[in-house]
């Protein structure tokens, strides 16, 4: 009894040793941010894989001998002009060449340019690209003799032997011709920016032309002078015009351009490009601007005419994505990726448009496809298979069989395929477990484990962690929703708890799911150390159930949502541990939107809400997000103004902050002045805060040590 006792007391001891996390811990420390393998590639044979580290050593690393340890590349080596860091890095197909990127700058959320070096590995000999002027998405041909890059809206090849430039484009002009680079909306919607390709054999370049010229212009002034400089640039806002898209080919050996044919309608979208096997043929995606009709041309890249090869139409919508669409190395079918049948699934097609298989079939979602090994007919993807809060690993034959789970540890896996098909790189985490990452072969037996992030794990054991919860409930409406829970270290069901609930809730997206979050999860946890419970639920509209649940948002973006969020606080105050009247909310971006219509459409149901950089009306957001789940404005005028907060504005009842940057490219700043207008013409009390000059993602220096101190004072004080 005594040596009972003893334990207890030596328990009781460690418990009260742990510490407290603190916003210093999270965003001026980031303790919690987890090791990774920088900048991971796998070479060719399968045998070796390589890793850039601090930027100034580039390692060759044996897959079988964990001894093994090479420097392929120290920047210390070289003189004169060479970068002192390397911020990225791509070899040659025969890997004798690196292509070296330094002095990275942003462009947009996406877009980069930066200085290219050309660094032969045999010689030791490098070329900075261009004078070392800055340029964008420079890429080498496939018989490593040139690079492609785009300079000031044209595009242009270099030849590293000759070292001759030829400028393949002349009219390009900011805020009207773009070559090989995606305009605005492109990058933000379509999730590509570099828009141009090699052909297979180099012999060959295919890119986009983006006349602009007729795109209403935005403006945002960036402070920091006497007079505020102002940053101008084609936004085309939901109804408006967007870019007119050409897609040219230019032939390297006889110097010739050829433009493809697009069809008669402009007012299209061309998502993607892809090439065949072969340079005479390419694949281009051509979607109506509704983007629920999307039609495969396969185009003569001679004489640029196309036949269509297949045809997908929707009631709805249709996504694209970057793993629609896989030509097989025979020259003769693809796969593609539908929502067809309910769920997205895989299916295989002859070059002619003729379906020979639907390939993965249940009630689940295929995610990804990782890779085709053409040799052994195989197909990798992740799915949902398992559950919408998870991603696993799964194998399966092009002809549909021998379907094998590849990965069973629980959470979200994420996987890098080797160059062959032998092995893969297995990083999963869970939400409260930081990341693993694994080398495995591809029968699923581990090879070796690369970074098990023990430092963090241990660092962990010295903080208060309360484990979340994952839950399920129905609406009154009989809607099954997910959700997560975070209640304190202390937690006593005789108490009553006041409730903050995050959201985002946008299209396609979840906040449900078992991974790893660094930074807000550890936020979470100190406010639940003062006392909060803390819950996230997906409702209607959020992925990995299906196109139904998905979908059913379609034209009245926000009310279901809406209404899921609330029937969320309403089922959380039935627990008999949660106070009713202190439930808050908060969200950045579409969560933002979320909260803002929660304290105004449900606001008997919340005391405070935290909206970030919320859209507040859709008729300022962009064209291709906007109209994919709306239509235009001239076409449903109702489903953007009934589910707009800026006409709620007289129904706010709680205490309600509102956050912007004032150069958010992306949700405009008008967003934000808009509903500050909307609250004082009907004389709603309300909080505000502006960051000066920071973008959507409000970063920089100690900005977010700053945001999330306003946030934290906010809710201490209001809920």
């Amino acid at each position: 009894m005594k040596k009972y006792f003893f334990i207890v007391l030596i328990y009781s001891s460690v418990l009260a040793q742990k510490k407290q996390i603190t916003l210093s811990d999270i965003w001026i420390e980031y303790k919690f941010y987890p090791a990774e393998v920088e900048k991971f590639r796998w070479m060719k044979d399968d045998k070796f894989y390589t890793g850039l580290s601090n930027g100034n050593k580039l390692f060759k690393y044996n897959v079988l001998d964990k001894n093994f340890k090479e420097i392929i590349l120290d920047v210390s080596n070289f003189k004169g002009s060479f970068p002192s860091k390397i911020q990225d890095y791509e070899f040659s197909q025969d890997e004798n060449i690196l292509l070296l990127k330094s002095n990275v700058t942003p462009i947009y959320r996406h877009s980069t340019k930066e200085v290219i070096t050309i660094l032969d590995l045999k010689t030791q000999n490098f070329l900075n690209i261009f004078e070392g002027k800055l340029v964008s998405h420079a890429t080498l041909s496939p018989n490593n003799r040139k690079v492609a890059f785009v300079y000031e809206n044209n595009l242009y090849i270099q030849d590293i032997i000759t070292k001759e430039i030829t400028r393949i484009t002349k009219d390009g002009e900011k805020n009207k011709i773009i070559y090989g680079l995606c305009d605005w909306v492109y990058e933000e919607e379509f999730s590509f920016t570099k828009a141009f390709e090699w052909s297979p054999d180099g012999k060959k370049i295919a890119f986009y032309r983006f006349d602009e010229s007729q795109v209403p212009e935005f403006s945002m002034d960036i402070y920091g002078e006497l007079y505020p400089k102002q940053e101008r640039f084609k936004y085309p806002k939901a109804g408006e015009k967007n870019s007119e898209i050409s897609i040219y080919v230019y032939d390297l050996e006889n110097k010739s351009l050829s433009a493809m044919d697009l069809g008669n309608d402009k007012d299209i979208y061309i998502p993607r490009i892809r090439w065949t096997y072969s340079s005479e043929q390419l694949a281009v995606l051509r979607m109506n601007r509704l983007q629920n009709h999307v039609e495969v041309l396969l185009c003569n890249t001679t004489d640029g005419s196309h036949k269509i090869i297949l045809t997908e139409k929707s009631d709805t919508y249709i996504e694209i994505t970057d793993y629609m669409l896989f030509f097989l190395e025979n020259g003769k079918e693809f796969l593609w990726t539908s929502e067809k049948d309910g769920f997205n699934h895989i299916y295989h097609y002859d070059l002619n448009g003729k379906l020979i298989k639907q390939i993965t079939t249940g009630n689940f979602e295929v995610q990804e496809i990782l890779g085709v090994d053409n040799k052994k007919q195989m197909i990798y993807y992740l799915s949902s298979e398992v559950s919408p809060l998870e991603k696993h690993f799964y194998q399966i034959g092009i002809n549909g069989k021998n379907k094998k789970r590849l990965s069973f540890e629980p959470g979200n896996h994420s996987i890098t395929l080797s160059s062959a098909f032998n092995y893969y790189i297995d990083t999963y985490s869970q939400m409260d477990i930081p990341p693993v990452t694994k080398l495995m072969t591809i029968e699923g037996k581990l090879v070796k484990e690369i970074e098990n992030n023990q430092e963090l794990k241990e660092r962990l054991q010295t903080y208060e962690i309360s484990n979340p919860e994952f839950f399920r409930f129905k609406t009154s409406e009989g809607v099954e929703l997910n959700g997560w829970m975070i209640k304190p270290v202390n937690f006593d069901e005789n108490k009553k708890y006041p409730v903050l609930m995050y959201c985002y809730g946008g299209p396609g997206h979840q906040t449900v799911v078992n991974r790893y979050n660094g930074t807000n999860f550890f936020w979470y946890q100190m406010l639940a150390s003062q006392g909060y419970i803390i819950v996230s639920i997906d409702n209607r509209g959020t992925g990995a159930r299906g196109a139904s649940f998905k979908k059913c948002t379609y034209k009245q973006l926000g009310k279901l949502e809406t209404i899921d969020q609330i029937e969320g606080a309403k089922y959380l105050g039935t627990l008999k541990y949660v106070d009713k009247t202190r439930i808050g909310i908060w969200g950045w971006s579409f969560g933002g939107y979320l909260t803002s219509l929660c304290l105004t459409k449900g606001n008997e149901y919340f005391k405070a809400g935290i909206a970030v950089a919320p859209v507040t009306n859709w008729r300022f957001y962009d064209t291709i997000y906007t109209e994919r789940y709306l239509q235009r404005p001239q076409d449903n005028p109702t489903g953007y103004d009934e589910n707009s907060p800026i006409n709620f504005a007289d129904k706010l009842k709680g205490n309600y902050l509102i956050v912007h940057g004032t150069a958010d490219d992306n949700v405009h700043f008008q967003n934000a002045m808009e509903m500050v207008d909307a609250l004082i013409k009907n004389n709603k009390q309300f909080e505000q805060f502006f960051y000066p000059n920071r973008n959507h993602g409000i970063y920089g220096g100690v900005t977010r040590y700053h945001l999330y101190t306003k946030l934290t004072q906010f809710i201490l004080k209001n809920l």
